[in-house]
């Protein structure tokens, strides 16, 4: 590695600031390799991708086992990395500001803040309290210096609750309280997305494309988005070809399922040129 945390960080916010580009999610050591090795600019971490490989389900990851999953990704790679952080692993905005500060020490480049609260039956923090919440964390990464960039979420559509207009009230006010950048996983059509991108302008917009899309790169630029990422879709795709290949086997007692599989020794000869 030859990038110094400063300068992947100051590359992280030169990406925002034009153009739209592609920020992958690796769950692990080798998927964030390989994910340099194939030209990407910067790499974004998946909390569902991370917890499936620890035998989890999402949400299941304890904070501690969240930032040592960070520092692992951010010394794997040249890239930029953004923490997908959850909700800060902490409904206090005291908590929320301990979590951050520990997550900048890891060396990330940026991270998100969630508004969702885990609780089924309330599952957003009233927008009083995530504002007070991004706040807490803006504080926190200006107190280390303040070159790691803040991601601002609305979970709505992730949460059950697809109100469109809920959802741009909380990211304006994301804004305001400090985000530097704003995401509302979830939405899909091209009337949402130019939406939410008018709504916070001039400030970036993420969007989140983990399905197969009628909208490409090009459309999605043409729409203002700044940055795409994929959450944990990599993880489901490695996933989906394991048990696929695993079910042959276990249920016809077949091997068909290794047809296309990658070649042991083109992965034996990329991840050959990284030592410990």
């Amino acid at each position: 590695m030859t990038r110094t945390v400063a300068q992947k960080r100051a590359e992280f916010r030169a990406l925002h600031e034009q153009g739209c580009f592609a920020i992958p999610n690796p769950w692990d050591k080798g998927s964030a390799r390989y994910l340099q090795g194939l030209g990407f600019k910067a790499l974004a971490t998946t909390s569902s991708g991370h917890a499936w490989s620890q035998g989890l389900a999402d949400g299941g990851q304890s904070r501690d086992t969240m930032l040592a999953h960070l520092r692992d990704i951010v010394g794997a790679t040249d890239l930029p990395v953004n923490a997908d952080f959850e909700n800060g692993f902490a409904a206090d905005v005291e908590g929320v500001a301990e979590s951050v500060r520990l997550a900048v020490e890891t060396g990330v480049a940026g991270l998100s803040i969630e508004d969702s609260t885990g609780d089924a039956a309330n599952p957003l923090f009233e927008i009083g309290v995530a504002v007070e919440r991004l706040r807490a964390a803006r504080r926190a990464i200006d107190a280390a210096g303040g070159d790691t960039l803040l991601v601002g979420r609305a979970e709505n559509f992730f949460v059950g609750r697809p109100d469109l207009d809920d959802a741009i009230a909380r990211l304006k006010a994301y804004a305001e309280a400090g985000a530097d950048c704003l995401y509302a996983p979830g939405i899909r059509t091209r009337e949402q997305i130019a939406a939410v991108v008018a709504a916070v302008a001039p400030k970036p917009v993420n969007l989140l494309i983990g399905w197969a899309s009628e909208l490409g790169m090009q459309d999605i630029a043409a729409l203002g988005v700044r940055r795409v990422s994929v959450g944990g879709a990599l993880a489901r795709a490695a996933w989906g070809g394991f048990d696929r290949a695993a079910r042959a086997l276990a249920e016809k007692g077949r091997f068909d399922g290794f047809e296309g599989a990658a070649s042991g020794a083109d992965l034996d000869g990329f991840f050959g040129r990284f030592s410990e």
